[in-house]
């Protein structure tokens, strides 16, 4: 699949698979940018996977290692690697996928959420040592995404992602999950020079999930029958 965006894209991509978990393949990976384009300017840590799944009692030392070499390791590597070909070429941008499940517990299975905690503090760390290069790095942290990762199985159908996101969006504030499009745009904006006085943030894509439940839709309970009941202007 992704040598068939490459080629639509034509001269503008070049598709390369790499297993982010393996050093020798993303340093690889960096070396052929470079050697395409001539220098690298953005690096975008964007593969991940949801995780494992079950309680905590339930997950496995294998579960662990896994979750963790692909969502922590492979940021720790896309970042190490591409820092000092971004900076040979004079400054740029690292992007990191982190997610809203790092920054606030029950979102996510306990591995998916620890590490994308990880990856926002990874994010920051980096941001302080690096700006003196004119190198940025920040993270994104998307909501529930219309993707094969948010419906649970890679090889989810168009029919399927509709039902989620016509199940889906009547929880969320503005009404709707968000698109990929939604991610991408927040992931030019931070590349491009338009961000260029922002570093070291995590940049929330989440429809308004994290700013908590809209007070109107919180259910019967507001008005339920009550030991102490509401106070109420006319009540004075």
């Amino acid at each position: 699949k992704g040598q068939a965006v490459a080629d639509e894209l034509g001269d503008a991509a070049h598709f390369l698979h790499v297993d982010v978990s393996q050093e020798q393949h993303v340093e690889a990976a960096v070396a052929e940018a470079v050697a395409t384009w001539g220098k690298l300017d953005i690096m975008f840590n964007n593969a991940g996977f949801g995780g494992a799944l079950g309680s905590i009692e339930t997950t496995t030392v294998d579960d662990f290692d896994i979750t963790f070499d692909v969502l922590v390791k492979g940021v720790f590597l896309g970042i190490k690697h591409a820092i000092p070909a971004i900076r040979a070429a004079g400054g740029g941008a690292i992007i990191n996928t982190a997610s809203v499940a790092g920054l606030q517990a029950g979102y996510s299975p306990h591995l998916y959420s620890v590490a994308k905690s990880a990856v926002i503090h990874l994010t920051k760390s980096v941001a302080l040592e690096v700006g003196q290069d004119n190198i940025r790095c920040n993270c994104i942290c998307p909501g529930i995404i219309a993707t094969p990762l948010a419906a649970g199985h890679p090889k989810t159908t168009d029919e399927q992602l509709d039902r989620l996101k016509r199940g889906l969006g009547k929880t969320q504030v503005l009404g709707r999950i968000g698109d990929p499009v939604d991610i991408a745009n927040a992931a030019v904006f931070l590349a491009s020079d338009e961000s260029s006085f922002i570093t070291g943030h995590a940049q929330v894509v989440d429809g308004g999930a994290y700013a908590g439940k809209p007070w109107a839709r919180q259910g019967d309970w507001i008005t339920a029958d009550r030991p102490i009941k509401m106070y109420r202007p006319e009540d004075r």
